[in-house]
């Protein structure tokens, strides 16, 4: 996770192509994931436009967690796929990711929370998750950071834990070169054109790319992106910080990935370190500037629920964007008033997790394919329809 940007040795298209079958717009780990499931399937002609370089947006600063441990089942089984596709990376792609597959360990800290987490064990083991919920000193077990007297119980999932993002990003970049996808770096969209309900051309600082199908996967930017075509993608940036301890002599005792229901605190190994944070509350806005203002909620939780780690040791941090939608649940659609106009984006805080069976749910509905799970769940006109958005627990 150190590493945050795809290797500059990979060889790169140098010019924008005149026209494309499909203009992917953001290379990040969602932009990657449906380039290389549509270029798999032998679809030609795709141009991946990028503002900056390859990951470097939302999919630079992740937790790097993965996970199919969600109350809601269209998240479980886009976790519990992307999961899989996970395990096999390192052979289908040739990249090692880093997979440490340490679990996840939902904290409640209440009765209410307790029982929210059984009823997500439920959801979960019928979609064939394996869920174990732990009473408090089960949990210390596992995690000796924890104290015990403040947790009501938890949840573990041992067959979920972390990777590495730009490993990832790497990995889906290499096999899309080989299967020619044209990759634009540093390459803004500055207009996209239509001509009544199709979509002719997108411009970019280089020229104009003609198209009738554009996939907007451009995390925290994406709202700008449909405004380009009068589509209301609801999508605003929240900055998000995380800390690096000191690396140590010795290893700490390897956890779970620990989260905190009640704070949103988290932790993790890194290294011979602790990767550690919480979901601060921030304004909306493009700000990644770094700061340690969200230690002194980091601090107040980790002394109730895990004192060892109040007032920790940081060597190293970085702020990114959590790229949140009105129910913090992703977008996955094709536009109801423009055909050829998709949406892959809002993914909130879990995109990583979630990118290879998104991707591939998002190559389905390009394709006109009947996929592995309804998408309708994720469309943006849930938004428009009473009692139609996602009612997700656990999430950060």
């Amino acid at each position: 996770m150190a590493h945050i940007m795809v290797p500059l040795d990979l060889t790169y298209s140098a010019s924008q192509p005149e026209a494309a079958e499909v203009v992917i717009i953001g290379g990040g780990v969602m932009g990657m994931s449906v380039a290389w499931h549509l270029a798999a399937r032998g679809v030609r002609n795709i141009v991946v436009v990028e503002q900056a370089t390859l990951g470097s947006g939302s999919s630079a600063k992740p937790l790097g967690g993965i996970r199919a441990n969600f109350s809601d089942p269209g998240n479980v089984v886009l976790g519990k796929r992307s999961l899989d596709a996970y395990r096999r990376f390192s052979r289908d792609f040739g990249v090692d990711i880093e997979l440490s597959r340490v679990g996840y360990l939902f904290l409640a800290r209440t009765d209410e929370e307790l029982d929210q987490l059984h009823s997500s064990a439920v959801t979960q083991a019928a979609l064939g998750i394996r869920t174990h919920i732990l009473t408090p000193a089960e949990a210390v077990e596992l995690n000796p950071f924890l104290e015990a007297s403040s947790l009501t119980g938890a949840s573990f999932t041992p067959d979920d834990g972390h990777a590495a993002p730009a490993k990832v990003v790497e990995g889906y970049t290499r096999a899309c070169l080989d299967l020619g996808v044209c990759i634009l770096e540093r390459t803004q969209v500055l207009d996209i054109q239509r001509s009544a309900d199709t979509i002719t051309e997108v411009i970019t600082n280089r020229g104009g790319i003609r198209t009738n199908s554009v996939i907007c996967a451009a995390g925290a930017w994406s709202a700008g992106i449909g405004d380009m075509v009068g589509v209301q993608l609801p999508v605003e940036p929240v900055r998000r910080m995380i800390g690096l301890t000191r690396q140590m002599s010795a290893p700490h005792p390897t956890v779970p990935f620990t989260l905190d229901l009640s704070t949103t605190m988290y932790f993790h190994n890194f290294r011979n370190g602790l990767l550690v944070g919480i979901s601060h509350l921030e304004k909306s806005e493009f700000c990644r500037e770094y700061s340690y203002e969200w230690l002194r909620e980091f601090n107040a939780a980790a002394s109730i629920c895990a004192p060892a780690l109040e007032n920790p040791d940081l060597q190293a941090g970085w702020a990114g964007y959590y790229e949140n939608t009105p129910d913090h649940n992703a977008l996955i659609g094709e536009a109801c008033d423009l055909p050829g106009f998709y949406y892959l984006t809002g993914f909130s805080g879990h995109g990583f997790l979630q990118a290879p069976a998104a991707g591939e749910l998002l190559a389905d509905i390009y394709q006109g394919r009947e996929s592995f799970m309804d998408p309708r769940p994720f469309s943006v006109e849930r938004f428009a329809e009473a009692g139609s958005c996602l009612r997700e627990v656990n999430i950060i």
